[in-house]
């Protein structure tokens, strides 16, 4: 059985700048977050920041948007390298900031040979993982070209920001929770890369 993975995890990188950096992650929860809406009764004194923020849609708990600093959406390029993937509200704060230089580095340093595998999680009654056909999809881009796709995805929808941050006994011994991730669903991959390969690991 061939299974497709729904979502996959791009990247994971903490904000570089914005009021995350200046006031920190806990400062940054409570400004922005909003209360746990599960009903659990674990979690009546915590704070979330989550959900899917995607690029001129703010996001209903946390009234925060994706907004793309120095690129030009018409001609699909970075015109200012000093700019970043911006996480801003209404007033036009800047709540977190990922610099352009800051997520090449880090691509180069630690994604630039990434694969892709098809995979399901099943959660009932514990946890499993599941792989379908040994399939992998790789890239020969370095980030400069991958970031332009990346950017040009993004203001298409395709790319997101889906954290999952959390403040927990947020009025007694506050604990917080970092898990800034950006996603994309599995179907949508080949639009950040100029070329891809697919290699069935079964050969050779």
């Amino acid at each position: 059985m061939t299974l497709e993975a729904e979502l996959d995890i791009l990247m994971t990188p903490e904000p570089t700048g914005g009021y995350y950096r200046s006031a920190g992650i806990e400062a940054f929860i409570r400004k922005f977050g909003y209360p746990d809406m599960t009903g659990a009764s674990d979690r009546t004194d915590r704070f979330n920041v989550g959900g899917i923020h995607k690029v001129g849609e703010y996001h209903r708990l946390t009234n925060l948007q994706i907004v793309l600093k120095g690129f030009d959406r018409v001609t699909g390029k970075i015109i200012d390298a000093t700019g970043g993937i911006s996480l801003m509200n209404r007033e036009g704060e800047e709540a977190a900031v990922w610099g352009y230089d800051a997520l090449m580095t880090k691509w180069n340093r630690k994604h630039n040979k990434a694969v892709y595998i098809p995979s399901q999680c099943v959660q009932l009654p514990e946890r499993k993982y599941r792989y379908g056909n040994p399939d992998m999809h790789r890239h020969r881009n370095g980030f400069y070209k991958v970031c332009r796709q990346w950017q040009k995805a993004m203001a298409e929808g395709k790319v997101y920001y889906d954290p999952g941050i959390k403040l927990e006994n947020a009025s007694t011994r506050p604990r917080t929770k970092q898990r800034s991730q950006f996603r994309i669903k599995s179907s949508n991959l080949p639009a950040l890369y100029h070329s891809m390969d697919i290699v069935d690991l079964r050969e050779g």
